[in-house]
């Protein structure tokens, strides 16, 4: 099948920051490098004037597949971008595109050009043009302010174009060359029809409360101001803003005498949830806590990414996150939306009222707090249109239990589902103390939630520990609580544990020895009611390792299959799709694979093992669920326009059949490969995005 490699180089004013498609429609074509199928790499310099190519222009109409590196900036680009009419034809169909990289992402490989030409093995020559960045430096974005020359163009610097043209050419090159060495385990059809309504739900982006954006950033820049004077007031000049991270520690320190590792806010809530604590201190402190809320910034992300249409597009990076292909955020960053500690929504809805008429400072004592609470809020849908809402329920721990034929909690959920059982939290905390689980109170009913939450993929008490700065819950509070109803024997197992790593100078992650054996006996006592999921944990850790010793032989896991072929290890998930691990391999640390580090972004070995794995597993299941519904959803009339881990957000018209009810049974509607999997989702109908 014909293939057209394409690429463009773009001058913008509008910095990249700001969203592809906000770039998009300040940009400038200035050069097109292109080639079809094996043919030399030819270069349209848009400068010089003239018409498109007629290969080009024909290729354009006709081609089959058009392939680009990054496919949604070209797609953009060539829509929105000041001279794309020069084309003389429009802009390929959406179905006619393909992007390696995400042909590359969905491979567990990184996706930036040079950096995947390194792993895929590419010449030096051919993964990086010398001078390249600074190439694109110098001729896409205006110069300096104090530079006598604003842009950088062909007449202005005609070396450095010719170098340009070059860079130009090189990078189709590349990109054809790795698309070549790439494996399609993951871009089949199936996969590249769901990147291409991916493409469209991008496309379509959803509508922005300008309004309430330009007044939430008007609001916090007026708090910011009066809170640096109340820093300034209360530390009597030493620390004159609540930025100043070194200057409040140090003052904590001496007027108080109080050491802080940090100014972080769960270490500052820690420390205000004492009830000695110094008044004037508490008081400081709240003031830092609320100059550093960061989830503000998104009103300013919002206010520089709508279009002139008053929507925001190019949010959702498909397969962002490695291997399990769930998507990342992009600009706003939705998937980083603040979730716990929000105002109920009554309050927000007022709050936002208040914000717009600038007299929130009036009505509330945490403006921040407001601000924060409100982010949500600046979608809303189009004219005559609602949002409808609906979230997978529990998703991922459905999926533990389905596919490791945990079948007493897939029989659990099937009885909640239909209104006869009781909810998996109060089960969980039932079936670790051995009680009715109709004698649970609420306060036990946290437990298992938070056993829930820690313990599905092997964690111990480090994943406590972790949870606890993430959940905002005090282990020593939660030993207190339940020290006196744990079964001795187990207790006393995890008390000889706490010797053990103590003799051998392991972190006790500074806990005191009572937490932290509370915390193991939980685990332990999960653990005891999970035997299927626990034995999973280990029977996929022993496949991986025994493909690894055996390449070529598909071992099969419970609904999984481990394989291992040159350089790849891939566990096949029940939809046909693979996870995909890259140069694996077996040493004294274990199984390890290779992939960008999280701190130095090298590609280097990484770690893993069976709870991780499972992890891995499970997730990219709940997202291969989400991804499957999401056609039917469309077909049905609901125009999705954001989605956020398990949870859809669709623009539907405002009429009574498009419900929340409706949605939920399509999102959880049975699929072909997912037999005895209980789906259920539940949702709501609003004006204004918030949390369910």
């Amino acid at each position: 099948m014909q293939k057209l490699f394409y690429d463009c180089e773009t001058y913008s004013a509008t910095p990249i920051s700001n969203g592809t498609y906000r770039y998009a429609a300040d940009a400038e074509i200035m050069l097109v490098s292109y080639a079809i199928d094996d043919s030399p790499v030819q270069c349209w310099d848009l400068t010089l004037g003239g018409a498109c190519p007629a290969d080009l222009a024909e290729a354009l109409v006709t081609t089959p597949e058009v392939w680009a590196h990054n496919a949604m900036f070209d797609r953009a680009v060539l829509r929105l971008g000041k001279n794309a009419g020069c084309f003389g034809v429009a802009c390929p169909e959406i179905s006619r595109w393909r992007c390696s990289m995400v042909q590359a992402l969905c491979h567990g490989l990184p996706g930036g050009l040079d950096f995947l030409g390194r792993v895929m093995g590419l010449p030096d020559g051919q993964i990086k043009h010398a001078g390249g960045r600074e190439l694109v430096l110098l001729f896409c974005k205006p110069r300096f302010k104090s530079s006598k020359i604003r842009r950088a163009t062909r007449e202005t610097h005609p070396e450095q174009w010719q170098k340009f043209i070059e860079y130009a050419i090189a990078d189709v090159e590349a990109a054809r060359e790795v698309h070549k060495r790439l494996p399609t385990w993951n871009y089949p059809d199936r996969e590249l029809a769901t990147w291409h309504l991916d493409q469209t739900i991008n496309d379509r982006g959803f509508r922005v409360d300008r309004e309430l954006v330009s007044a939430a950033i008007e609001t916090v820049k007026l708090e910011q101001a009066r809170l640096k004077t109340e820093v300034a007031k209360s530390t009597e000049g030493d620390v004159v803003s609540a930025s100043q991270g070194a200057a409040m520690l140090a003052h904590v320190l001496e007027a108080y005498g109080v050491h802080l590792p940090n100014l972080q806010k769960d270490t500052l809530k820690r420390l205000l949830g004492e009830s000695n604590l110094d008044p004037d201190l508490r008081e400081l402190l709240l003031l830092r806590l609320q100059a550093s809320a960061t989830s503000t910034a998104k009103y300013n992300a919002l206010a520089k990414a709508v279009s002139a249409d008053g929507r925001c597009r190019g949010t959702i990076q498909f397969a962002g996150a490695a291997r399990t292909m769930r998507p990342a955020g992009r600009t706003f960053q939705p998937q980083n939306l603040p979730s716990k500690g929000l105002l109920p929504p009554e309050e927000v809805d007022l709050g936002i009222e208040a914000m717009k008429l600038g007299v929130a400072p009036l009505i509330y004592d945490n403006v921040t707090h407001l601000a924060v609470s409100a982010v949500r809020g600046c979608l809303v849908p189009k004219p005559g249109c609602k949002f409808v809402i609906s979230d997978l329920s529990n998703i991922e721990g459905r999926v533990a239990a389905w596919v490791s034929d945990e079948t007493w909690k897939v029989g659990a959920f099937r009885a909640f589902d239909a209104g006869t059982g009781h909810d998996l939290y109060v089960l969980a905390y039932a079936n670790s103390f051995k009680v009715d689980p109709s004698t649970v109170t609420h306060a036990q009913r946290q437990i298992g939630k938070v056993q829930e939450l820690m313990l599905q993929y092997a964690g111990g008490v480090g994943a406590f520990v972790k949870g606890a700065a993430s959940y905002g819950f005090d282990l020593e509070e939660l030993a207190d609580t339940v020290w006196d109803t744990l079964p001795v024997a187990v207790r006393d197992e995890a008390t000889s544990y706490y010797g053990w790593v103590l003799d051998k100078g392991n972190s006790t992650y500074g806990l005191s020895e009572k937490a932290f054996v509370a915390c193991d006996t939980l685990k332990r006592l999960w653990r005891e009611s999970h035997p299927a999921i626990t034995a999973l944990w280990s029977r996929l850790e022993e496949a991986v390792k025994a493909a690894i010793a055996r390449p070529g032989r598909t071992l099969p896991c419970g609904r999984l299959r481990v394989r291992v072929d040159g350089a790849w290890l891939r566990i096949q998930l029940p939809s046909g799709r693979y996870i995909c691990y890259p140069e694996p391999a077996l040493n004294a640390e274990g199984i390890t694979y290779k992939g960008p580090d999280i701190f130095t972004h090298k590609w280097g070995p990484i770690k893993t093992y069976g709870g991780k794995l499972f992890e891995n597993v499970c997730q990219a299941i709940a997202r291969d669920i989400l991804y499957a519904q999401m056609p039917l959803v469309e077909a049905t009339g609901y125009g999705i326009v954001l989605h956020v881990y398990d949870e859809l957000v669709v623009e539907a018209p405002d009429m009574p059949e498009y419900s929340a009810e409706a949605l939920s049974m399509l999102l959880a509607a049975p699929l072909s490969w997912s037999e005895g999997l209980p789906l259920a989702a539940a949702g709501f109908e609003a004006y204004r995005y918030r949390k369910g």
